[in-house]
């Protein structure tokens, strides 16, 4: 049996995510109470099923034992896997006032969706320590489905190694473990030819790769992660997300970031995310 425990913040994708792992062939349950879960997977157990279950703040304080329920899942040879949605505060109220729908909390909690929002990350806490991390608060639906299908395609014995670019303009990742500076390299943004382009693009990487600290930076990062990886991996940790940002998240970090995952692709697992150029165009191939 496969189990996939999917949490997070009211307004962060958990419906997006939920119907994507629905769509790749899992039993999908929303919002079942933390306690009915052990339950839910005795019923099913026989029959080899991947299971998806959706788990928020609308459980109430039971929510505070899935830590105890992961646990036992593995206790009992049961592979069961994290992930847990988050975003900005600024993020999750543009949303709720956008779709116009009332916060979860919003019967038991007064102050309106801000003191919901607060409420909820006490609640919901513990569990994102427990597994994968993904930060929406920039990312469309169609981005995140992407995301989670990639998550869906990795080893589940191996950690992985999520490297994603951004710009600081758009606010640092909630979900990174480590965060690197690339603003202080030379910025092809300046270059009227190749403002409009990205990282992946050709003239970008000869742009980059002409100064030989981009090259100096890269290796220094790929170098640290390595060198800490074994340590992260000895200590159950699933996942490591290293993040590299430049200012608008379209040339330097994307660049760094599309070298990094060519050395981290040799032995290990790689996920590839770049946040911030979803809706710049490419040079023709």
């Amino acid at each position: 049996m496969q189990l996939v425990l999917l949490s997070g913040l009211a307004g962060s994708g958990k419906s997006v995510a939920l119907k994507v792992l629905e769509d790749a062939g899992y039993f999908a349950v929303d919002n079942l109470p933390t306690m009915l879960i052990p339950a839910l997977v005795d019923s099913l157990e026989s029959s080899a099923i991947k299971i998806a279950i959706s788990i928020d703040a609308r459980s109430g304080d039971t929510v505070a034992t899935l830590p105890a329920v992961v646990s036992s899942m593995a206790t009992r040879g049961i592979e069961c896997r994290v992930i847990f949605l988050e975003a900005t505060d600024d993020a999750l109220l543009r949303r709720f006032s956008e779709t116009r729908r009332p916060h979860p909390l919003a019967e038991r909690i007064t102050g309106g969706v801000a003191a919901c929002i607060i409420e909820e990350r006490r609640m919901l806490g513990a569990i994102a320590e427990l597994g994968h991390c993904i930060d929406t608060s920039d990312v469309s639906p169609n981005t995140l489905r992407g995301w989670i299908k990639d998550w869906l395609k990795l080893d589940r014995s191996r950690i992985a190694l999520t490297v994603q670019s951004f710009g600081f303009k758009h606010g640092i990742p909630l979900d990174a473990d480590f965060v690197f500076d690339a603003r202080f390299l030379p910025n092809p943004f300046y270059d009227p030819k190749l403002r409009p382009l990205n990282g992946r693009d050709a003239s970008v990487k000869s742009f980059m790769a002409a100064d030989q600290n981009v090259g100096h930076f890269t290796a220094d990062i790929a170098a640290f992660i390595l060198r800490w990886l074994p340590l992260f991996a000895r200590d159950n940790r699933t996942g490591l997300m290293i993040a590299v940002g430049c200012t608008g998240g379209q040339h330097r970090s994307v660049h760094i970031i599309e070298e990094l995952a060519q050395r981290f692709s040799l032995g290990h697992q790689v996920l590839i995310r770049h946040r911030d150029i979803h809706d710049f165009p490419r040079e023709p191939v």
